[in-house]
């Protein structure tokens, strides 16, 4: 009976609290139709920044030039191309960009891990297991970090980016590595 009245009474005060009466939030700060209008944008610019390893290796080399590695802390520490510097993908903003990256002219070079084949570990695939057959590979959604990583760059103002385009072997010994794996391996 005491469960009864005061269920009774707690709905009494929940149906005769108004709405006004709870705080008012403004919309959060999300714009679908602005990112769409930004991947457009950047369709046709990306379209010639798709580099393959051969001519990502030669601008690694070049005077302001960086690497830069978005996936997550745990799998940039455990391996990463040689000199690569890291900032987590979620950790984009105007300011931590600019604290890594303070010249928009620099020349940035992305991978991901869907640009390495042989190590699952440490450049995990984003591709669904069990692996689809040869016929579902045609249909597959194939999703990547490089993707909007080029995206936000490019909405945070950097114009000069280059995206690895290949699948390249974990054997390939043109890649250097580095990272706490390789060092575990050298011992």
């Amino acid at each position: 009976m005491k469960t009864t009245i005061l269920f009774a009474f707690i709905s009494i005060l929940m149906c005769s609290t108004s709405k006004s009466a709870l705080p008012e939030y403004s919309k959060a700060k999300v714009s679908y139709s602005d990112f769409e209008a930004l991947v457009k944008t950047v369709k046709s610019h990306r379209a010639d920044r798709l580099i393959d390893c051969h001519q990502f290796l030669e601008k690694s080399k070049m005077d302001n030039v960086i690497i830069l590695d978005t996936r997550s802390k745990n799998r940039y520490d455990r391996k990463h191309i040689k000199g690569a510097m890291h900032l987590n993908f979620s950790d984009f903003t105007q300011d931590n960009l600019a604290e890594i990256i303070p010249d928009k002219n620099t020349t940035i070079l992305i991978y991901c891990n869907n640009n390495f084949d042989g190590d699952e570990i440490n450049f995990a695939s984003k591709i669904a297991l069990p692996k689809p057959s040869e016929e579902k590979k045609k249909k597959t959604l194939s999703l990547a970090l490089n993707i909007p990583t080029y995206i936000n760059l490019y909405g945070y103002g950097y114009r000069n980016v280059y995206e690895l385009s290949e699948l390249i072997s974990i054997f390939d010994q043109r890649v250097i590595y580095e990272g706490t794996t390789i060092q575990q391996l050298d011992n």
